[in-house]
């Protein structure tokens, strides 16, 4: 009899330990199939979010880090917003570089990118954290990579607006994401000779830039995968956006043309 119970409690024993090796067995589901691949490659995908807030100035936000380019508007414009770790600033004029807003805003934290004219405006409170960054340089900040582009005027009579090498077109590279927002440019050459843009944010609106018929023809020349025309309030007139995106479609069905609301507060 203690012999038969013996081997009865051996018997279960057994079974015990055989259920919980099952239990260390790992989760094979697709989802924790898709982590392990992910943590092995080391790789992590940010999703880039882009924000307008008003005519050139815009948030990014991709993954921790929020990026603002040309700040203006107030803190109003930015309400609900994350503070930014990077500023971008193209250009001296005040729809680019606005100095109430920048105070306004907690930028205690950011690091300024900026051309050197930018710069020379700047207060010497905001000298420790300026990077000066001019036309053809890079550089590279919580693991964006910054290019400054040339943007400048090409025709007679608007050649003073932007003067060649005072401000900054950017292109930001994000993970495999490259993103070019242009300033007040025109259909320059350096802007034509752009390569593997994924969203292209292109001005038009004159006097002070150029004409919808110059914004398309240089995107067709770099071809982005998508482009978001911005900037295209002008004096007296607003650029058609619509001409625009129907000048590239006509010409390149596989141009994406993307119109965000860039002047919450009129019609167009």
């Amino acid at each position: 009899m203690i012999t038969k119970n013996l081997l009865l409690m051996v018997l279960a024993a057994i079974l015990i330990i055989g259920c919980k090796e099952d239990k260390k067995q790992p989760n094979t589901s697709s989802d924790t199939i898709k982590e392990d691949v992910s943590q092995s490659t080391g790789t992590i995908e940010r999703k880039v979010q882009i924000i307008p807030i008003e005519h050139a100035t815009a948030v990014i936000e991709w993954g921790e880090t929020t990026i603002y380019i040309d700040p203006t508007g107030g803190a109003a414009a930015f309400e609900g917003q994350k503070k930014p770790d990077i500023i971008l600033i193209t250009d001296i004029h005040g729809d680019h570089f606005n100095l109430e807003t920048l105070e306004a805003l907690d930028t205690s934290s950011a690091t300024f990118i900026v051309p050197q004219a930018v710069a020379d405006d700047m207060p010497e409170q905001y000298a420790q954290q300026l990077e000066i960054l001019n036309n053809g340089e890079n550089k590279e900040l919580y693991q964006v990579g910054i290019e400054a582009i040339p943007m400048y005027n090409l025709r007679e009579d608007a050649k003073n607006f932007h003067v060649k090498g005072r401000g900054n077109g950017y292109v930001l590279t994000l993970d495999d994401q490259r993103i070019y927002f242009s300033g007040d440019t025109e259909d320059i050459s350096e802007m034509r000779s752009l390569k593997n843009i994924d969203k292209a944010f292109i001005c038009m609106n004159l006097p002070y830039t150029m004409t919808e018929e110059s914004a398309a023809a240089a995107v067709l020349d770099f071809k982005p995968k998508q482009v978001y025309p911005y900037h295209y309030r002008g004096r007296p007139d607003v650029s058609d956006v619509e001409k625009f995106k129907n000048l590239v479609n006509a010409a390149n069905q596989d141009i994406e043309v993307v119109q965000l609301d860039w002047y919450p507060n009129e019609e167009y």
